[in-house]
């Protein structure tokens, strides 16, 4: 059994305005008073007008499903009654130019050496998919047959189109935002555990990063837990589409590891090519064609239904073939996050938009 776990970032806004507020300590101290999360559930994050959860280790999507619910219930119950709002989107629709808070931690505190500007525009909100891989060379192996897909995967999620006000015309700003720091992006492959350890270990060496906490690939093995972490999606608008993505990944590192198993080759696939067709997956979203692992435009409904079809008997064999795709057709007739963003915002402005991106369970 490959069990999961999912890490979500949310924003904290000021209801009225929807700008973001430097409210996460409270909302952490107020969640902790309740009987909803556990302790360690509810985390800070790099700035204070950001809050993380993480689930724990599931084994059945429903199982996720159910925490996740009750997390955004929870985190958004405690923003309520500390004053402001926890929302479900990749990027901070609106912001001013004062620079936002950064939670006084040490890491945080060196990022911000670090990272300088690029910190102050760091409000942005992913999600995080923990799936169990116990053995780290069997856990590269199924990181170079995942990585042709996260371009999908990226376009898929996309959930943050805007931007200081403003329409960016990019379905995933937040992919762009976190293509910034010096090791992000697509993940280059890997010739085994050993090439993975040496390539990381020599980053850190070179002072390219400070630890291998800031290896930001979008898909990578985690240090923390015996995990592959695939981090490339923008947080979901709903606890559903989570699901429905950690079910996703779950069954791709599920038939990486059965195709490693018999033998079959790795498919080809250029890093430059995964790096020019995931900034096209960040531009356009579903809309229209993208860009193959082999470097072809095809429509992107095509290379849902090839993904589909790639991982089914995983799928199957997990028992979540049901679940996901009728998540999945239910998510491609309403339309990717990015869609609904601009359509809310188009319809009713940004009071209609700031009830979408609301964490459901919220008065709002």
């Amino acid at each position: 059994m490959i069990t999961l776990g999912v890490e979500e970032e949310y924003l904290l806004l000021d209801p009225d305005r929807a700008l973001p507020v430097p409210l996460s300590e409270q909302v952490q101290e107020i969640a902790g008073f309740g009987t909803i999360a556990e302790e360690g559930e509810l985390r800070p994050e790099l700035l204070q007008a950001q809050l993380e959860v993480a689930t724990p280790v599931c084994r059945e999507l429903s199982e996720l499903g159910g925490h996740l619910l009750r997390l955004r219930h929870a985190a958004g119950a405690a923003a309520e009654r500390a004053g402001c709002r926890a929302v479900a989107s990749g990027a901070a629709p609106l912001c001013d130019s004062r620079a936002p808070e950064v939670t006084p931690k040490p890491r945080y505190l060196r990022l911000r050496d670090q990272g300088a500007r690029l910190v102050d525009e760091q409000l942005v909100n992913g999600m995080h998919v923990h799936v169990s891989v116990a053995d780290r060379a069997r856990g590269v192996a199924a990181l170079n047959r995942l990585r042709p897909w996260l371009p999908l995967l990226v376009a898929m999620s996309a959930n943050s189109p805007l931007w200081r006000g403003q329409d960016t015309g990019f379905a995933s700003w937040r992919t762009v935002v976190y293509g910034r720091w010096p090791v992000s992006g697509p993940p280059p492959r890997f010739a085994g555990r050993t090439d993975y350890n040496r390539r990381v270990q020599a980053l850190v060496a070179a002072g390219a990063i400070a630890d291998t906490g800031q290896v930001y690939w979008q898909a990578r093995l985690s240090d923390r837990y015996p995990t592959l972490e695939v981090r490339c999606f923008d947080v979901q608008l709903t606890a559903d589409e989570a699901v429905m993505f950690a079910g996703l990944v779950r069954a791709l590192v599920a038939t990486g590891l059965r195709m490693e198993g018999e033998g079959a080759p790795v498919p080809p696939c250029a890093h430059e090519m995964l790096c020019a067709a995931n900034w096209h997956a960040a531009r356009y979203g579903l809309q229209g064609r993208l860009i193959d692992a082999q470097g072809r435009q095809r429509p992107a409904g095509d290379l849902v239904c090839e993904l589909v079809e790639h991982i089914t008997p995983a799928l199957d064999e997990y028992g979540d073939t049901r679940e996901v795709t009728s998540l999945l057709h239910r998510f491609l007739q309403r339309g990717n996050p990015a869609g609904r963003q601009r359509q809310a915002l188009a319809e009713g402005g940004f009071p209609a938009l700031l009830d979408l991106i609301t964490l459901e369970g919220s008065a709002g």
